[in-house]
């Protein structure tokens, strides 16, 4: 226990900060900021440097209530087809301001659930997209999966339009768990979907896990893992469920009595983490595993580990377009988001603009942070030395930051030179230690907590 109560009077416990998927968050983000900075932002980029792709689908047949994500639910297809159009329209915008051969590098289906097309509609969305934006030859294409919501023929049309990584959401494979999330996902559905994805040559798997469920507990995760590990995914994410029900309306379904406490929830969060160890995955910053071979493992061993929207990632691209409502497009100038609701976005696109809301112009300093914010989360070290490579004298303007974090944390960190280190027993408290060099405080803003 004498850990624990280190990391308690560190405030792992107490701390609500950012997940630091971008640096400034977007609840720093501006209406200031939109459609005109994203036209003269997308025109600017340079052809010959390959972009990522993110593209939303909101849409669910159930909306699952630990879900904090933009969704909506729908029991018919009408809707969903009617947004496809509205994307197809977004895709043609991009297509009058894009630099002529502009490719894609990565391209990544999220949602809601990208599965809910069927498909005529994968291959009419997958088409449009590649007639704007053409693959590069090593194009990754990952599509988020949900098991109850996909078919050999959905499968099948999402491989013919090049899908080569897999993300299959679990959660818990315990139905009393399940159903207090409001997802049930039988293990058996689940085993179908990925022999039907092995079966049509899709071999790179990544499946999606939370700890800190309602009704979790060490043995019902544990076998929940048990059941992971049988799958055979190359990658493993164990996510904190974040209880945020003054964000997602749909969390006051569940029963906060029935959360783990602190300690359990950072006892479920280790218990996984030794299993998936035990098992040969490497750790990937803070909430990642993937096997030895896997390109995420060599990213990390070879310091190429980068962090975005979907957490860690090998995708060197600088730029990400994002698609559909609710999207962030990372660009060099900064951040610009599509508007948030549905009826928003269709809205602005329908009326002949691109659908930026909202968004950040970066400054100097914000891309020395970003970056330094990035080498914490990727890497669990800050060197100064590093960043003066890129970014000059500038980068001295964090060493009162860097002696601040080596005073509060004590031998949980190591400062040497101008290098701050995670010590691997303090890695738990590494989104507070990042925490410390945001200069953006967003006033009233309430982040999910830090274990």
């Amino acid at each position: 226990m004498k850990q624990i109560d280190r990391l308690r009077t560190l405030g792992l416990f107490d701390a609500r900060v950012p997940r630091y998927t971008s640096y400034p968050t977007a609840p720093v983000f501006s209406p200031e900021v939109g459609a005109t900075q994203q036209a003269e932002a997308l025109s600017a980029l340079d052809p010959d440097e390959p972009v990522s792709v993110y593209l939303h689908i909101p849409f669910c047949e159930r909306l699952c209530w630990f879900c904090a994500c933009r969704t909506q639910g729908t029991k018919t297809l009408t809707p969903v087809e009617a947004y496809i159009g509205t994307l197809e329209q977004e895709l043609a915008l991009l297509q009058k301001v894009l630099p002529k051969g502009l490719r894609m590098g990565r391209m990544h289906w999220g949602g809601g659930t990208p599965t809910i097309l069927p498909p005529v509609l994968i291959h009419r969305l997958a088409q449009a997209v590649k007639s704007v934006i053409p693959p590069t030859e090593d194009c990754e294409f990952s599509v988020e999966i949900d098991p109850t919501m996909v078919d050999r023929h959905k499968i099948a049309a999402l491989a013919a339009e090049g899908m080569n990584r897999a993300s299959i959401g679990i959660q818990d494979f315990d139905p009393v768990v399940q159903k207090a999330i409001g997802r049930m996902q039988p293990h058996d559905v689940t085993r179908a979907c990925v022999d039907d994805l092995r079966a049509e040559g899709i071999r790179s798997l990544n499946a999606d896990l939370v700890y800190g469920l309602p009704h979790q507990d060490a043995a019902r995760l544990d076998d929940t893992v048990s059941k992971v590990l049988d799958l055979g995914p190359d990658r493993i994410a164990l996510f904190g469920y974040a209880h945020v029900p003054w964000m997602s309306k749909r969390q006051q379904l569940i029963d906060e009595e029935a959360l783990p406490g602190e300690v359990a929830r950072y006892e479920l969060a280790e218990l996984a983490a030794r299993r998936f160890e035990t098992a040969g995955f490497h750790s990937i910053g803070i909430d990642h595993f993937a096997l030895p071979g896997d390109a995420l493992a060599v990213a990390a061993t070879t310091g190429h580990l980068r962090r975005n929207f979907q957490g860690y990632t090998d995708d060197s691209c600088a730029t990400l377009i994002g698609l559909g409502a609710s999207s962030i497009s990372r660009l060099p100038s900064g951040y610009v988001q599509n508007a948030a609701a549905t009826p928003a976005y269709v809205q602005r696109i329908e009326a002949g603009q691109l659908a930026g809301a909202r968004g950040h112009v970066m400054t100097g300093d914000d891309l020395l942070r970003a970056r330094a914010i990035e080498m914490i989360m990727c890497d669990f070290r800050l060197d100064l030395s590093s960043l003066r490579s890129a970014f000059g004298v500038r980068a001295d303007s964090l060493k009162p930051e860097l002696a601040l974090v080596a005073e509060q944390f004590g031998d949980l960190v190591a400062l040497t030179g101008d290098a701050l280190t995670i010590r691997p027993d303090g890695r738990a408290l590494t989104r507070i230690v990042a925490s410390r060099f945001d200069s953006h405080v967003p006033e009233g803003a309430r982040f999910s907590q830090a274990s």
